[in-house]
């Protein structure tokens, strides 16, 4: 039984993603930010870190977006999200999970101009196809960060050519659409 704690909009949904992608069965517990959710003492039981996403794995708590996105493509294989059988193309994944949460996700905070450099980078990095050549757990992870920093800041689509192209063909994919869809019926409270 898997369990997903997320709030809409927020890096838990690339999560939320990816279990549409699987296609498996699971209970979504939406949180609120604006009703201190994450800080609610049931919660910080289960991640003391008061931050989404958790996922229940048979009541085990499991947090933090690349380690519960590696955790469903392996557990979950057939869905295609990570090469298996090719560490080279595996470690490529995570090469870009690492880059994802370490250098583009903190990289706002740092003010505008930092966060421009930043995704220059990612734009660089990503080329004209999917993350490792494939559609991975990496596209979910870049693309949730994509989709943020597109419908605040709107930059022109020449400025990142290729994350536009890639947020392009992401929100083409019906597991997108759906997580999109039911996220914003429960509405997005998400801190500036």
């Amino acid at each position: 039984m898997l369990t997903l704690y997320f709030a809409p909009g927020a890096s838990s949904m690339a999560v939320h993603i990816a279990l549409h992608e699987i296609g498996v069965t699971f209970e979504a517990k939406p949180m609120s930010f604006h009703k201190n959710d994450m800080h609610a003492p049931n919660y910080l039981k289960l991640n003391p870190e008061g931050k989404v996403p958790t996922l229940l794995i048979d009541g085990r708590p499991l947090t933090e977006v690349a380690a519960i996105l590696f955790y469903l493509a392996r557990r979950f294989p057939e869905a295609g999200l990570l090469p298996h059988d090719d560490p080279e193309a595996e470690a490529r994944a995570l090469s870009w999970m690492s880059f994802i949460a370490s250098t583009l996700h903190p990289a706002r905070r740092q003010g505008l101009e930092h966060a421009t450099t930043v995704y220059g980078i990612a734009d660089r990095r990503l080329g004209q196809g999917w993350a490792i050549g494939r559609y991975s757990i990496a596209d979910i992870h870049l693309f949730r960060l994509y989709w943020r920093l597109a419908a605040s800041l709107k930059p022109p689509p020449d400025r990142f050519p290729n994350l536009t192209a890639h947020h392009a063909r992401m929100m083409a994919r019906p597991a997108v659409q759906k997580t999109i869809e039911i996220e914003t019926a429960i509405g997005y409270e998400l801190p500036a």
